[in-house]
């Protein structure tokens, strides 16, 4: 498949400044009347001009080594805290870009988190983070809430959203502000769409593809799918939907070696007491044994492999399992957990650095479409 593979990963020397001697005992903090340290204070006691300092907190990397450390020691000496309000006034944005993700409490964002604040963060911006608990009109509540404050940038997760929040997306991308969603990949439509909100992510509906064809390969031909109980991870499903296409389509070509598949929903609550569910009803059901599932998340094949050996039920040779998330679990468990690797921390990378550019050049952020990458391990044989 074109977005999955299989696995059995310039400096600025600015003008040189005289050295100044070491803040040994740094001076009591001077204050004026409104009790705030000025950037001319911080300045004078790093002894360099206001303007450096200025350059130093908007991009510490364009500062001469030397003098980015007499200059964070006289921060921390003053205490000084930049008026962001004032700049904000100023320019009509903060230096702060809104992210709003699905779920905090779910790792598999937290990477994608990591790589977009570390990337922005090295150019002067910070992030604010919102989770919608899956909820789209949650997220459209936020995005409000968030737009008030005028971020630099946005960032939302996926590419599914109310009516009201697409009109929020859409208003923010015709102001300037640049949007980007992220774990997701455009359609073709949408690739070439001038006034399409861009994408970083990958395409879930060819990775429930791959994982099929993996089980497919392996000889299945009784299958099944766990799908996620959240009814608002849009992902998971399209990834189920492409699991079920291929099953589909190699029926239609070896109609005398025809595959079977079956999707099964649990409830929503802790993933591995729902993957053992998901197992009980696997189980149950009449006819040909399944023979290989995959599951939407890690959490939910690891439960329904924990619930297969208190059974007594031998994965992979009676039943092969994967998941999707490549969580640090999903190696520790015997046998290991075959699964699928999204870019997680890419992601958040690829996205910062767009909307750096897009900031930097007053264009639109630039799609990016990523790979992810399957772990076969032995689950699955």
């Amino acid at each position: 498949m074109p977005s999955i593979k299989k696995n059995p990963v310039s400096s600025v020397t600015p003008g040189a400044l005289e050295p100044a001697p070491a803040l040994d005992h740094p001076p009591a903090r001077s204050r004026r009347g409104h009790g705030r340290v000025t950037l001319q204070e911080v300045a004078a006691l790093a002894s360099v001009t206001s303007i450096t300092v200025s350059r130093y907190l908007r991009e510490p990397g364009v500062v001469a080594p030397a003098t980015a450390q007499r200059i964070q020691t006289a921060l921390s000496a003053t205490g000084y805290v930049p008026n962001k309000q004032a700049g904000q006034l100023a320019s009509g944005h903060s230096r702060m870009v809104a992210a709003i993700i699905p779920s905090i409490s779910n790792s598999i964002f937290s990477e994608t988190v990591q790589g977009l604040s570390d990337t922005l963060q090295a150019s002067g911006y910070e992030l604010m983070l919102a989770s919608s608990g899956y909820s789209l009109e949650r997220e459209e509540a936020q995005i409000r809430a968030v737009l008030a404050w005028s971020p630099s940038a946005l960032v939302v997760t996926g590419r599914h959203h109310t009516i009201g929040a697409l009109h929020l997306l859409n208003a923010a991308h015709r102001s300037g502000t640049p949007v980007i969603e992220v774990w997701d990949q455009p359609t073709e439509a949408e690739a070439v769409a001038a006034d399409a909100i861009s994408q970083v992510g990958f395409n879930h509906h060819a990775v429930g593809t791959a994982m099929a064809e993996h089980l497919l390969s392996r000889g299945h031909r009784h299958l099944a799918y766990v799908d996620s109980g959240v009814e608002e991870d849009f992902r998971a499903h399209e990834r189920g939907a492409g699991f079920r296409a291929a099953a589909r389509a190699h029926s239609r070509t070896h109609r005398r070696d025809a595959a079977t598949v079956m999707l099964i929903k649990p409830s929503a609550g802790d993933a591995f007491e729902c993957g053992r569910q998901a197992l009980r009803q696997l189980m149950a059901v009449p006819g040909p044994p399944i023979t290989a599932a995959a599951f939407a998340n890690d959490h939910l094949a690891c439960g329904a492999l924990l619930e297969a050996q208190a059974r007594g039920i031998q994965v992979p040779a009676q039943l092969a399992l994967m998941g999707f998330g490549d969580f640090p679990i999903s190696r520790q468990l015997q046998p290991p957990l075959t699964t699928v690797s999204p870019p997680r921390h890419e992601i958040g990378v690829r996205a910062a650095q767009a909307l750096l550019t897009a900031l930097q050049t007053g264009t639109r952020p630039t799609h990016s479409a990523l790979v992810c990458e399957m772990q076969i391990r032995a689950s699955t044989g």
